[in-house]
């Protein structure tokens, strides 16, 4: 199935899209898990959206019932500390919509990660570089990474973001501006040339169907993770 707007009208008024980015996940994780991985590793999926850190106002009570007082602890005297002064710093926590690829080879060890890029991730500048750091973590620890990104209601390039986070040049940016895009990342480390990062970026349009894109595993094989094929399962399991 070609690829549609799930971000303006017609459909932006009759589905969620949040519905439909988490069936997406599940369904690569799925497709994933049915026999493109080699034996010892596993896909999980992995949906937040919105803010994961709620707002806590905690008061610790004694046996006295009096608000910090001190606990019995066998007679000896208990001090308790504060500090004098709470500082408070904004803070972004980027939407998570994303697939884990796992080796079990010494216990369930993160190899490769596939991100789903959310309105969110877009949305503010705060957001744009924590979405971006978080994908910096994962290639600076090896781990393979793909970014898909069909958002069409804002027109942040995360794949930007994240090579101006890594102080790479402007030839590594996608050319033309580009709005909606996967793109491959391979971690690699040569004794000629030291780290290095493959990058393999693919614009996307409406109305054209989705490509396979490369996915490193740390440490192992790349495996194709086919997008159009788990797109179209993910279309027919919510009736789009």
């Amino acid at each position: 199935m070609p690829l549609i707007d799930h971000f303006h009208a017609p459909l932006s008024e009759e589905r969620h899209w949040e519905s439909f980015h988490a069936t997406w996940a599940i369904e690569i994780m799925a497709t994933l898990n049915r026999g493109i991985l080699p034996p010892g590793y596993f896909a999980e999926a992995q949906v937040h959206v919105g803010s994961r850190v709620e707002i806590d106002v905690a008061t610790f009570q004694g046996d006295s019932g009096r608000p910090g007082a001190a606990a019995d602890n066998g007679g000896a005297a208990v001090q308790v500390l504060s500090p004098t002064a709470v500082m408070t710093m904004p803070a972004a926590f980027p939407d998570e919509i994303e697939v884990q690829i796992f080796s079990t080879a010494a216990g369930p060890t993160l190899v490769a990660a596939i991100e789903l890029v959310s309105p969110g991730n877009k949305d503010r500048a705060g957001e744009r570089r924590a979405f971006a750091a978080k994908c910096a973590a994962h290639l600076g620890m090896g781990v393979g990474l793909i970014i898909v990104d069909i958002v069409t209601k804002r027109h942040g390039n995360m794949h930007d973001e994240l090579i101006r986070l890594l102080q790479g040049k402007d030839a590594f940016l996608f050319p033309g501006g580009s709005h909606i895009y996967s793109v491959s990342y391979r971690p690699l480390r040569t004794e000629a040339r030291g780290a290095e990062i493959e990058i393999r970026p693919l614009v996307l349009a409406i109305g054209q169907p989705l490509p396979a894109m490369p996915l490193h595993l740390r440490g192992g094989p790349t495996i194709p993770v086919d997008l159009e094929v788990s797109y179209t399962q993910s279309r027919e399991r919510t009736l789009i």
